[in-house]
Order: C-alpha cells, then structure tokens, then sequence
C-alpha cells in the first residue's frame, strides 16, 4: 500500500468510511478537506454490474455538462469545403482534411478532442494506432462522426463529457474544478448520472448501479448514495 502523507491523512481524519454520503454532503466535505495549491479536479468513479468481457456490455456515450468543466479544450475537425469553414467560425482550434491526417501521421496530437464529418473517416480511419490508445478518435457513438459540426464543437467547447465503462466495469468521469460552486458541482454530478443510467445496456441483467465515488485530484474518496437507482 502506498505511504500517505501527513495531509492527506488529516483530511482523512473526517472522513467517515462506513458512511455513505449525499452527493451534496460527499461534495462539500471534499472543499473542506481539501488542502492542494492547485485547483483540483473534483472526479466521480461508478460502478456497473455489466460483464466487461461482452462488447455489448460496454456502456459508453457523451453528455454536456451543464456548468462545463473549468477547462480549455482544444479541438481538432476533419472536414472537408463548407464543413470546415463552419467549424472554425463554431470555435475549432485546428481544422483540416488530408494535411491534418498527413500532420496526425507524423506524431502530432497537440489537442483535447477531435470530430470528423462522415465523409472524412476513411483517412482519419488510418489514425487509429494514434487517435485510439489517446481517446481522441472520432466515433458516432459519442457523436463526434457528424455533420452538424457546428454544434457538437461548441458542446465540446462548453463541457460536453465523453464517458465509457473499463475492463473493471467502471467509468472515472470529472464533474468539474474544485472552485465550482457547490450547487454547480451538484448540477454536474446528477446530469452525468442520469445519462449513465439511460445508457444501461439492454443485455445487462441485475443490479446495474452498485457504486458511486467522489474524490478531488488529492482527497480521499467518499462513498455516495445511490440516487437513482436502475
């Protein structure tokens, strides 16, 4: 077991483990306890009674967050004509069709999110080895393959959260910075909640939510309720 330093264990100090939280109460001991000089990351894990060795199992999608994460995000597109023009005037940081492939191919990868217009995927197909392993490669499941490009770009300029469950059938999702206001990490948490239990697989039987964790970048993780339950 790793060694903990003297803060962290004086936060942990005030933290009852046999109890199960409110999201409200788990969200305003993290503020209480917190002891970083940074503006940490306030973070949910959940998890799931799915079987991670079944693809159709793996719960994954996209939800904007209604008070966004408290953090710049850098967007490339893929698009081609009109598509692209309409990107850049919604927010794109780097916009591109086959010189942002060729620019991808050489190593480059200087961004948070990516979307590509359907007519794009066979080269940015390609990018696989590269994008994958990053997260950053566009997928029609979480909307990031589409032609409404204006509007998925501004989600994702605003806070819009892609999610997906592990081999261990949990989903680590941040929620937003520790300086949010309680109300608006509250807010965040119940709207990533609520898009995790309608994306339930059809195939998973059982109890499908049986754990929700809170915790800061540098706190310890409290145990919260059930609010929903499926």
């Amino acid at each position: 077991m790793a060694k903990r330093g003297k803060n962290y264990l004086k936060a942990l100090e005030k933290v009852d483990e046999q109890k199960i939280y409110s999201a409200r109460e788990a969200i305003e001991l993290i503020k209480d306890i917190s002891y970083a000089n940074f503006d940490e990351t306030v973070e949910v894990v959940v998890k799931l009674g799915i079987d991670p060795k079944y693809a159709d199992q793996m719960v994954r999608g996209s939800v904007v967050l209604p008070h966004g994460l408290g953090k710049k995000v850098r967007v490339a597109l893929f698009a081609k004509g009109a598509k692209a023009t309409e990107d850049k005037e919604a927010g794109a940081d780097y916009v591109g069709d086959d010189d942002l492939v060729e620019k991808v191919e050489s190593g480059w990868t200087d961004f948070d999110k990516a979307v590509a217009t359907p007519d794009m995927m066979r080269a940015v197909g390609k990018l696989g080895k590269i994008l994958g392993p990053r997260g950053l490669m566009p997928t029609p499941k979480v909307g990031t393959v589409t032609n409404e490009v204006a509007e998925v770009v501004k989600n994702l300029k605003s806070g819009m959260l892609e999610y997906r469950s592990d081999k261990a059938g949990l989903i680590h999702a941040p929620i937003g910075k520790k300086s949010f206001a309680i109300e608006q990490l509250v807010d965040n948490f119940h709207t990533l909640l609520d898009a995790v239990l309608k994306a339930k697989p059809s195939t998973s039987k059982g109890r499908y939510l049986l754990g929700i964790f809170i915790s800061s970048t540098m706190s310890p993780g409290l145990q919260v309720e059930r609010q929903r339950v499926a």
